[in-house]
């Protein structure tokens, strides 16, 4: 098990760069894959038709994204972690993901730099 620890900022307002994380279409947008997505601590989701799965544990709207990502069978649990915190005109994401299985660890982070985050920022900052 390894883990991640990635920052990046976003000209947007935390809010925007929230709802891009949580809300359904907004990931369909960014990702081009259908998303099942709340806001709700304890929602079962789901994005890029089921190759991420997982439940949302925390929940603090423009703030904060707490998830446990699922892999099957770990020893510990996959904690995703997303703090947004205003920098200026910006949106500093903080990024931090524990616990990633060894085998998939490399395709997870380049996941989060290449086609995650950097879609989140692409979408929000392409208006």
């Amino acid at each position: 098990m390894k883990d991640f620890h990635y920052s990046m900022e976003i000209t947007a307002d935390p809010a925007e760069v929230f709802a891009a994380l949580t809300n359904p279409f907004q990931i369909e947008a960014w990702s081009g894959f259908p998303a099942e997505m709340k806001a709700e601590e304890g929602f079962l989701f789901s994005l890029w038709d089921g190759d991420i799965c997982g439940m949302n544990l925390k929940v603090l709207p423009g703030r904060l994204l707490v998830q446990e990502w699922f892999f099957g069978e770990t020893e510990h649990p996959s904690i995703v972690t997303l703090r947004l915190k205003k920098a200026g005109d910006k949106t500093r994401v903080e990024l931090e993901h524990v616990n990633i299985p060894d085998d998939v660890h490399d395709e997870i982070t380049r996941g989060w730099k290449e086609y995650y985050l950097a879609a989140v920022k692409g979408m929000l900052e392409m208006y």
